[in-house]
């Protein structure tokens, strides 16, 4: 790495957190609104963060003010910074696109902030903006890099084919995808997820991560992606996407995922469709690692929106006793069987994890909608797990991360 970053441009760039505090919003918009001025930037971004719901601007403004709080220890960041870049990975974020998001980001800083904005203050948010930029630009070529000389990988954007559907509850469908070239793909890890490029007609191009949910394999992939009330995409898979289309998918990318040999007891945590890269992840313990002690929690709101509760059970009995599977149906139905389709009535409650699930000893790996998140990853801390044995997927604006 070329640059470092003096004193003097971190004591600047601290010095600016409360003003990031008061207006952090309000620049990311205006950042945004100058990027996508240029279509072929604003073409690399998902969308649907930047709706009505404004929460990419957010995720943003609260990632710039976590740099500038910890820019003199950015080892706290790493995790996050990790995370970022496997999402740039994804989106196919190359070197020449960084100087785009300098540019509009600077210029945002001095509209909003004004007189604020000394020539001392954006000569260090410049400093730190491409201190962080050549970090990320680094560990990115090194992820495509590795995706290049795999057997099986490739960068960019690859033609795959739809060779299987599988409609797995009311709201939840299952594509398997084969490579268009006949050629092997990419192992992914398990947890892992691909990036699919989407266009469809009179819209600019979309860009969706779904995982996957199946085994790691040289010949296909499969993701299994609920119908959103409102998602452009979901719901083009749904009603759209049959055997035989073409899909361009980015390599895997991620990372969250099972470590090649896991070195102690896991539990796989999930709450709807969240399951998706778990599922990937029991299927490998089943095969791979036998002897490890699994197990799979999961909570529905009922057996309508559960999806491949068979096979996950079926995984469970074959596995000699050392994988255990719960089902928790927050409402179930007259029709959903005790016993058969779900264990438990209700929510999964960090009680019920303290008594049944060996909270010190295992890895636990969580995937869900966010207020399930925020519930478990800070729950599990409080009940003494540690905080390295607390592993996640987020699904959201990749700089929410950085908050």
């Amino acid at each position: 790495m070329s640059r470092t970053l003096s004193e003097h441009t971190i004591s600047v760039v601290k010095a600016t957190v409360p003003a990031l505090q008061a207006h952090g919003v309000t620049i990311t918009r205006r950042m945004y609104e100058r990027m996508f001025k240029n279509e072929s930037i604003r073409n690399l971004f998902n969308q649907s963060h930047h709706g009505a719901s404004g929460s990419q601007p957010h995720a943003l403004a609260a990632a710039v003010l976590a740099y500038a709080q910890n820019i003199d220890n950015l080892a706290v960041l790493a995790p996050a910074i990790e995370r970022i870049a496997q999402k740039h990975a994804g989106l196919n974020i190359l070197p020449e696109h960084y100087p785009f998001v300098a540019e509009a980001l600077l210029a945002a800083i001095q509209d909003v902030l004004g007189d604020a904005a000394t020539p001392e203050v954006m000569d260090a948010w410049g400093a730190a903006y491409w201190f962080l930029a050549e970090v990320l630009i680094g560990r990115e070529a090194q992820i495509y890099r590795e995706a290049a000389e795999a057997r099986g990988g490739w960068n960019g954007w690859r033609d795959f084919v739809v060779t299987e559907r599988v409609r797995e509850s009311d709201c939840i469908t299952s594509f398997t995808l084969v490579p268009a070239d006949g050629k092997p793909v990419l192992e992914h890890r398990p947890g892992q997820y691909l990036t699919f490029w989407v266009d469809l007609p009179g819209r600019s191009p979309l860009k969706r991560n779904y995982s996957i949910s199946s085994a790691p394999s040289d010949a296909s992939y499969r993701i299994t992606v609920k119908r959103e009330p409102e998602g452009t995409v979901s719901g083009w898979l749904h009603d759209e996407v049959k055997v035989g289309t073409r899909l361009k998918v980015a390599p895997p990318a991620g990372e969250f995922f099972l470590p090649e040999t896991p070195a102690r007891p896991v539990v796989l945590l999930s709450g709807g469709v969240g399951q998706t890269p778990l599922l990937s992840m029991l299927d490998t313990l089943a095969v791979q690692h036998p002897e490890v002690r699994t197990h799979f929690v999961h909570g529905a709101l009922n057996g309508a929106l559960h999806a491949l509760g068979t096979h996950v059970r079926g995984v469970a009995q074959q596995s000699s006793g050392n994988i255990a599977a719960t089902v928790f149906y927050e409402k179930p139905r007259n029709e959903d069987r005790h016993g058969v389709d779900y264990d438990e009535a209700g929510l999964i409650s960090l009680d019920w994890l303290q008594a049944n699930t060996p909270l010190g000893d295992a890895d636990y790996y969580l995937c869900g909608p966010r207020p399930f998140l925020r519930a478990f990853v800070g729950g599990l801390g409080k009940l003494g797990v540690p905080a390295a044995q607390i592993h996640y997927e987020f699904f959201g604006p990749a700089d929410e991360l950085l908050a």
